[in-house]
Parts: structure tokens; C-alpha cells; sequence
């Protein structure tokens, strides 16, 4: 039997960081995966993850794992098609390390993705999204971080990883205001901002504690703001806003239905599927063609193109009797040739 641990965590501290040049945040979901598979694994064979080997990770464990999330952990099948990636990447890693396990590697990667639904993005319609940002009080500390918060995802699009991993020289207050995104991939981009956003930004900024964390968002214990925090205050404002604006109380609102309302009105605005794409920092544009999906004025515009068919009023004719009589006649003499 091979340990696991000491290829695991040479797979996370070093394959990934310095061979694959993952990001952080990579890292940690990777690492957040196999916490689950390692907890599961250890209650199915009454031991310590510690002392689970390569070979107790067989194919059909991964598969019982893969289903323990979507049953137990109702995690969707994009979630759990995460998860297997995960497992895949792990053991590609595995099978040039340990040859013996080849055959075990070959088995798990035969695990397919599982196919699902795409649904329509759900996003916040202008007041919606008005009502939000309303939400914060700018009398105080908080309420200035928060409404910058707020703004700052919206107004750029951006992921909460990207969110929350702002440093404060990422914000360039100058003649024209612009933030400094290093996205997904390590893709980078600058993103003009709106004098409202960059007004808010200023205020939050005089106010921010000088101390602590170089981020730009700080909690109230001056370390930085973390994604379930953010999603904590989210959910909390989205409350306040549905009695305002009661349409928001159906939704499921979360950092990325701001990211995904900034698609659909930037969409709505210039009509360029290019520029969404450029602005969220995609890698393809293919990826941004969902927004197409989910706007009805891009249906709209081709059904105005093409126009509703038209019918002509017809006219009834009574059938010549000769003419009957005579096609008759003629079916009957060739039926009977």
C-alpha cells in the first residue's frame, strides 16, 4: 500500500504552484475537493485521512464520493464535474509518480463528466440593482465599505476571488478614475470606473484603517474581507432591498448575479457581445454567449427582421361537375388496367 499524503502534498505545495502555475485560488479548491474526498473516505474504511493510501482511492469510491456530494452535500452536477477535475488532475499526477497505480488512474479517468442543464443566468434588472446600492449606510465605516463593495462589483463585472483580492495600488485615482483586474488565468485588464463609483471608492478609502491587511477591502478585524464574508453582507443588504424592490425577494442573489447583471446591462447597452466579453475578462467569447441566451431584445430584434408571415384571404370555388365526372372516370379505367 502507497501513502497518499506525502504525493498530495507534493502535488499542492509544489506541482501546482511552481510546475502548473496555478493561482491561489486554484489551489485552495483543489485542496477543499480532496478534504471532502479524504472525510468521506475515511468514514467508509473507519480510519484516519492520514493513513488512507493511493489504492483505497479506487474508481468505484471516487464514483460513491461523486454521488455523496450530489445526494448528501446537494451539490449541482457543475459542482461535482469540479470535483472530478480535481480528481483527475490529482491522479495524472499520481500515475507518473507510482506506476503501480497506472491501472488504478487509467479506471478513474474513465469517469466521465456528468452532462446538465444549462439554465438562463439570473441577473438584476436597473431598479433591482438601484434598490441594492441603496441599501448600505454611508454614514458610517461599514456602510462606506459596503456600498463600495457593492458598486465595485457591479460597475466592473467582477468575480468575488477578483473582489476580495483588490489591493488598495490596484485603484488608480487619477483624471479618469480606473481599476487594475488581474482576472482568472492571471489575465489582466484595466476597467474604467463611473465618478459615482470612484467617489465612493475615495470615501471608503479616507476612511479605511491604516493598519491591517494590504487589501482594499478589510472586515472590522482589519484582516482581509474574505469571499464568505462578502456573500454574508450580499445576502444581508439583498434582505433590506426586497422590501423595497419585492422582485428581489425571488431571487437568489450572489456575487455572481452582480457579475452576471453587469453582462446583461452592458449587453443591453452597446449590443456587442466582444465588449462584455473584454470587460468580464473572459477567456472566449464563446464563454460570454450565454448573455445572448437570457437577453429577450436580441430575440426581439430578429423577430422585427424577419417579419410575421403573411396570409392572403383565399376564395371558394365550387368544383366543375364535368371536371369531376371526368377524373372519376379516368381513376376508375386506370385501376382497372
Amino acid at each position: 500500500m502507497t501513502p497518499l499524503a506525502p504525493h498530495l502534498s507534493d502535488f499542492l505545495r509544489a506541482h501546482l504552484p511552481r510546475e502548473r502555475g496555478a493561482s491561489q485560488n486554484t489551489i485552495a479548491s483543489y485542496a477543499h475537493c480532496y478534504r471532502l474526498l479524504l472525510t468521506f473516505a475515511a468514514e467508509r474504511y473507519k480510519t484516519r485521512p492520514s493513513l488512507i493510501a493511493i489504492e483505497d482511492l479506487d474508481a468505484g469510491l471516487i464514483c460513491a464520493f461523486l454521488d455523496h456530494l450530489e445526494s448528501e452535500r446537494s451539490n449541482t452536477a457543475r459542482s461535482r464535474n469540479a470535483r472530478l477535475a480535481a480528481i483527475h488532475s490529482l491522479f495524472r499526477f499520481i500515475e507518473y509518480r507510482v506506476p503501480a497505480c497506472l491501472e488504478q488512474a487509467r479506471r478513474i479517468h474513465a469517469i466521465p463528466m456528468k452532462r446538465s442543464a444549462q439554465p438562463l443566468v439570473g441577473y438584476l434588472t436597473r431598479p433591482e440593482m438601484q434598490a441594492l446600492l441603496a441599501v448600505p449606510d454611508p454614514r458610517t465605516g461599514a456602510g462606506l465599505r459596503d456600498q463600495a463593495m457593492l458598486h465595485l462589483a457591479f460597475a466592473a463585472g467582477l468575480r468575488v476571488s477578483e473582489l476580495v483580492g483588490l489591493r488598495l495600488e490596484q485603484f488608480n485615482d487619477a483624471a479618469m478614475p480606473s481599476l487594475h483586474v488581474i482576472g482568472k488565468g492571471r489575465r489582466e485588464r484595466i476597467l474604467p470606473l463611473w465618478q459615482e463609483t470612484a467617489r465612493i471608492l475615495r470615501q471608503w478609502t479616507a476612511v479605511r484603517p491604516k493598519t491591517g491587511d494590504p487589501q482594499l477591502f478589510l472586515n472590522a478585524g482589519g484582516r482581509a474581507m474574505t469571499r464568505s464574508g462578502f456573500e454574508y453582507i450580499l445576502r444581508k443588504h439583498a434582505a433590506v432591498a426586497a422590501t423595497v424592490e419585492p422582485s428581489i425577494g425571488g431571487k437568489r442573489v450572489t456575487p455572481h448575479v452582480l457579475r452576471h447583471s453587469c453582462a446583461m446591462h452592458t449587453l443591453q447597452a452597446t449590443g456587442d457581445v466582444r465588449k462584455v466579453s473584454l470587460w468580464l475578462g473572459h477567456a472566449s467569447v464563446q464563454t460570454t454567449e450565454m448573455y445572448l441566451r437570457a437577453d429577450p431584445t436580441e430575440k426581439l430584434e430578429a423577430l422585427t427582421a424577419m417579419g410575421p408571415p403573411t396570409l392572403k384571404r383565399g376564395r371558394f370555388t365550387v368544383p366543375d361537375k364535368l371536371m369531376a365526372m371526368l377524373t372519376e372516370t379516368s381513376n376508375g379505367r386506370n385501376n382497372a388496367e
